[in-house]
C-alpha cells in the first residue's frame, strides 16, 4: 500500500479557520447559504462535480445521483457542495465534444484549485467526460473518486435486442440499401435508446469507465452498473461515504495513477475489445499523471492479451447489462490477474489484489474463459508506415477479416461534407476493392477530430451486399462503430502529414498482421507533391477555437494542450 501521511489540517480550513477578515467573510457567506457552523467547520469539504444537463441523455439521472453522493458524504462526516461543470454530450455537441474535452479538464482542475474543497467526487460517463474529469483531477491532485454514469437499458425492436450506436449504423445502412422503410426507421428511433445512461455497447463510454475502474478511481464494479438500476444509486452513495476517509488518509490521484495502473488500463481496454478512442484518452490521462504512455505500449501489450468480453461491437450478441450480471469488470479482471499489477492501491482498497479477491464470473458466454477467447490477442492494432509515420490505429477485431491484408486504389475526399454529398455518385466508380480516404478531419483540421472515421459505403455497393471496405482517415470513430477503418493517422493532413499528399488512384496497402500502412508511391513523387502543398487556412480567428488550434497536440500524444500536459506545480491560492 502507498504510504500516506495524515494531513495536519484540512485544505478548506485556510478559507474558514485562518482568522482575520477573509475567514470572517467566508463564514458569513456560508451562513448566507443557510448552513450552520456545525455542518461544515472542521469537516472535509467535498466538491461534487456534476456534468448533468437537460440536453445530455447519458447524464440525465446524475442530478439524482448527486443527492446520493451527498447522502454518503454527510453519513461519513463530510460537507458536500455540488458544482455544475460543462456537459459534453456526444449526441448533440458539435462539431464534436472532443473539441471541448480539454476545456472541461481545465475547468475541473481550476475549480478544485480555487475553491475551499478537500476532495472531489466526479460524476460523468459520456465519452469525453470521463477522461476530462480524470485529467483535471490528476492535475489538481486532490483526493477524488469517479462515479460512472452507467449504461442505458438494452434497446428493443420487433423481437430484436438493439445496441445503441452499433445497431444505429447497421440499420441506417439497411435503410440506405433500400431494405428498411421509413416506418421501420421511425419505430427504431423509439426503441434504440430506452433510458438514461450512456451507450450499452462496449463503445467509448463503457470502455473508458472500465478504464477508470481498473485504474483504481471508482468503487469496485461501478463501471457496468446499469444507469437506472437501484445498485447505481447505492454505488453513488458508497462513493460519498468513501471520499471522506480518503481525504483523511491523504490518498491522491498521484498515488493511484501510476505507470503500472495505466499499463493495466491498456491491458483491460484491449481485453475488452474496447474503443479505439481509449488510445488517445489514456495517453492524455497518463500524461497528466506524469506517465509517458505511448502507442508502442499498446502495440507491446496487445499480443499478450486475449479478448474475453463477448460484447458488441467487437464481440457477439451481448450488451453491458449482460456483462454486468456476468460479473462486471471485477469478474473480467479475475480472468487476467496474471497480466495485471495487483499490488497497487485503489480508492477503495489497499491493493487491487484485495479488491479482486472475491471476484467471480457467472456467465462464461459473456466473459469467456482464457481457453475460449473471442480473439487470441487485443482487438486494437497500431499501424506504422509512410502514410502514418507517427502511427495510426485500427480495431481489426470489429472488421471483416478478408480485408486484414488489402491493396487498392484510393478515392480521396478532402472534407466530410464533400464525402457526404458525393459518396453515392456512381460516376466516382467506387468498387469494394477501393480504399476510401478522408482527410481534413484531424485534431486541427476537423476541427476537434470528429467521429467521421466510419466512412459511409456507397449506396449502390450496399445494395449489392457490400458491408465493409478499407477506410482511412485522420478522424476518430465512435466506439460503437465497426469496420476496417484506419483511424488517427498522424501527423494529420491539416499540418502537412502524408495523408495530405494522397491522390485518387494511388495504391494503398494495409497489412494488419505486419502492422503496416503504406502509400505505394515513389518517394521522389511524394517530395514533389510535398513541395507543392500549401497549408489550409486556420478555421478559427478568435476565441476558444483559436486557443485550441494553437495548443492542441497530435493524436499519437493524446490531443492535449501542451501547456496542460507539461508537468509542474501551480501555487495554492492564498485564501486570506
Amino acid at each position: 500500500m502507498v504510504a500516506v501521511s495524515e494531513p495536519t489540517q484540512l485544505r478548506s480550513s485556510q478559507w474558514y479557520e485562518a482568522g482575520g477578515l477573509r475567514s470572517f467573510s467566508h463564514r458569513a457567506r456560508t451562513r448566507q447559504l443557510g448552513y450552520l457552523p456545525e455542518e461544515h467547520l472542521g469537516k472535509p469539504v467535498v466538491a461534487i462535480l456534476n456534468t448533468w444537463s437537460d440536453i445530455n441523455p447519458c447524464h440525465q439521472h446524475l442530478r439524482e445521483r448527486a443527492q446520493a453522493v451527498k447522502r454518503g458524504v454527510w453519513q461519513a462526516g463530510g460537507f458536500p457542495l455540488e458544482f455544475p461543470v460543462s456537459t459534453l454530450s456526444e449526441t448533440f455537441q458539435k462539431p464534436t465534444p472532443m473539441l471541448y474535452r480539454n476545456l472541461l479538464s481545465l475547468e475541473t482542475e481550476e475549480l478544485l484549485r480555487s475553491y475551499p474543497v478537500d476532495g472531489a467526487v466526479l460524476l460523468g460517463g459520456c465519452d469525453k467526460s470521463t477522461p476530462a474529469l480524470l485529467m483535471g483531477a490528476a492535475s489538481a491532485d486532490l483526493p477524488a473518486i469517479f462515479v460512472p454514469a452507467g449504461p442505458m437499458l438494452p434497446g428493443h425492436w420487433r423481437g430484436e435486442t438493439l445496441g445503441s450506436g452499433t445497431d444505429m449504423w447497421k440499420y441506417w445502412d439497411e435503410h440506405r440499401a433500400g431494405r428498411l422503410g421509413d416506418c421501420e426507421l421511425t419505430e427504431l428511433e423509439s426503441g434504440l435508446a430506452r433510458s438514461a445512461g450512456h451507450c450499452m455497447t462496449m463503445g467509448t463510454a463503457s470502455t473508458l469507465t472500465a478504464a477508470a475502474e481498473v485504474l483504481g478511481m471508482t468503487m469496485p464494479g461501478a463501471s457496468s452498473i446499469p444507469a437506472v438500476d437501484s445498485g447505481h444509486e447505492r454505488m453513488a452513495a458508497a462513493a460519498g461515504l468513501r471520499i471522506v476517509p480518503l481525504i483523511r488518509e491523504g490518498l491522491k490521484p498521484s498515488d493511484i495513477l501510476t505507470r503500472e495502473a495505466f499499463e493495466d488500463a491498456v491491458t483491460t481496454v484491449l481485453g475488452l475489445g474496447g474503443s479505439t478512442n481509449a488510445v488517445i484518452h489514456l495517453i492524455a490521462m497518463a500524461g497528466r499523471a506524469g506517465v509517458d504512455l505511448t502507442l508502442d505500449d499498446f502495440d507491446r501489450i496487445a499480443p499478450t492479451v486475449p479478448v474475453l468480453a463477448d460484447v458488441r461491437p467487437a464481440g457477439g450478441p451481448y450488451l453491458m447489462e449482460d456483462f454486468h450480471f456476468a460479473g462486471g469488470l471485477p469478474g473480467f479482471l479475475s480472468r487476467i490477474t496474471d497480466l495485471l499489477h495487483l499490488d497497487r492501491p485503489t480508492v477503495a482498497h489497499a491493493t487491487l489484489r484485495e479488491q479482486l479477491s472475491s471476484a467471480m464470473v457467472h456467465n462464461d458466454a459473456v466473459i469467456r474463459p482464457r481457453t475460449n477467447p473471442v480473439a487470441d490477442e487485443g482487438g486494437v492494432a497500431v499501424l506504422r508506415g509512410n502514410l502514418c509515420p507517427d502511427g495510426a490505429v485500427i480495431k481489426h477485431i470489429a472488421a471483416e477479416q478478408h480485408l486484414l491484408k488489402h491493396t487498392g486504389p484510393a478515392v480521396v475526399f478532402d472534407d466530410y461534407r464533400t464525402l457526404q454529398r458525393t459518396i453515392d455518385d456512381p460516376a466516382l466508380g467506387i468498387t469494394a476493392d477501393h480504399v476510401l480516404v478522408l482527410r481534413g478531419a484531424g485534431p486541427k483540421g476537423g476541427p476537434g477530430m470528429p467521429e467521421y472515421g466510419m466512412l459511409p459505403i456507397p449506396k449502390y455497393l450496399l445494395e449489392q451486399g457490400v458491408r465493409d471496405m478499407v477506410r482511412i482517415s485522420d478522424a476518430r470513430m465512435s466506439g460503437t462503430s465497426y469496420g476496417m477503418c484506419v483511424l488517427h493517422v498522424a501527423p494529420e493532413s491539416h499540418v502537412g502529414g502524408p495523408l495530405a499528399l494522397v491522390r485518387t488512384g494511388d495504391l494503398i496497402t494495409l497489412d494488419v498482421a505486419a502492422r503496416s500502412l503504406s502509400l505505394d508511391v515513389e518517394e521522389a513523387e511524394l517530395e514533389r507533391r510535398r513541395a507543392e502543398w500549401t497549408p489550409p487556412p486556420e478555421r478559427y480567428e478568435r476565441g476558444y477555437g483559436a486557443l485550441y488550434a494553437e495548443h492542441i497536440t497530435q493524436a499519437d500524444t493524446g490531443c492535449d494542450f501542451g501547456f496542460l500536459a507539461r508537468q509542474g506545480r501551480n501555487p495554492e491560492p492564498y485564501a486570506g
